[in-house]
């Protein structure tokens, strides 16, 4: 993956692995390359340990080697390469000139 290909505002995915369900609406989740426990509200009745689930979020910040994802139930710092682009950030076009 290209250095410059994640930037600020772009909407990314990360792959994530069901450890077990905490209660019966949230389920602790294994992020690749976040090495602390995080849970997310799931409230279906058929899912499994071990399957995986996709998370999505916002990039928030970019460092040489992290970026930092937010979200809905995410407000994570994983490494680069644990994060694929869905979608590229677009600033809004000016109509008329900043004068």
């Amino acid at each position: 993956m290209a250095k410059d290909s994640i930037k600020v505002g772009h909407m990314v995915a990360i792959t994530a692995t069901i450890r077990k369900r905490v209660t019966e609406d949230r389920v602790s989740v294994l992020i690749p390359s976040y090495h602390q426990p995080h849970s997310i509200v799931d409230t279906s009745p058929n899912i499994s340990s071990g399957q995986r689930i996709e998370l999505t979020g916002e990039v928030l910040r970019v460092d040489d080697d992290t970026v930092t994802v937010g979200g809905k139930d995410l407000g994570i710092t994983v490494k680069r390469s644990a994060v694929r682009l869905v979608t590229s950030h677009v600033a809004p076009k000016r109509k008329t000139p900043l004068t």
